[in-house]
């Protein structure tokens, strides 16, 4: 079964797979300048990998090319400017072995933040649940309360309609004994 993915999605992980696409060619041009023995710059590396320059400074990238640089240094001054065949080939090696696991590790981490994003989101919806339900609990008191409310006022107005008739009843016999007495006093 599949799901759906969102436009904001697939966007997503096109620029996601676009990074790593831009990524992955800057280190493969950097081990080409290395193994050709160019001078490994920034802007050489951007410019030979078709990136931006940005892209060399930022993190993941910079300690690469850094590195390299280093390394390249290192291998100048020690050997004089030149490399022996042998180690250019065990150099390929270790550094197609380096990619692979560099690879395997990006993809882990990929694997890890999916994982993370995945769990921080069942924590928020676990707290909006929280929330929610203390929402309706307090409704629910609310509601409970004016029901009683509403309850109290019926048997007030079923007192205050007994007591209403009751002082019709009174008023109403008050009225007759009244005329009663009208008529009596008349009468004589």
């Amino acid at each position: 079964m599949t799901s759906s993915r969102t436009p904001g999605q697939v966007l997503q992980e096109a620029r996601r797979k676009d990074s790593r696409d831009k990524r992955a060619r800057v280190l493969h041009t950097l081990d080409d300048l290395l193994v050709r023995g160019e001078a490994v710059t920034f802007t050489a590396v951007a410019k030979a990998a078709r990136v931006s320059t940005w892209l060399v400074y930022a993190p993941g990238v910079r300690e690469h090319i850094e590195a390299a640089r280093v390394q390249q240094a290192s291998t100048t001054t020690s050997s004089g400017g030149t490399r022996p065949a042998g180690s250019t080939k065990s150099t390929r090696t270790d550094r197609e072995v380096l990619r692979a696991d560099n690879q395997r590790l990006r993809a882990q981490v990929s694997d890890l933040k999916e994982a993370l994003h995945r769990q921080l989101g069942r924590q928020l919806d676990q707290l909006q649940t929280t929330d929610l339900t203390e929402r309706i609990g307090e409704l629910t008191a609310q509601n409970q309360e004016l029901n009683n409310h509403v309850t109290r006022l019926q048997h007030e107005k079923q007192q205050l309609e007994r007591t209403l008739t009751e002082v019709n009843d009174d008023l109403a016999a008050a009225r007759a004994s009244l005329r009663r007495m009208i008529r009596t006093e008349n009468s004589r």
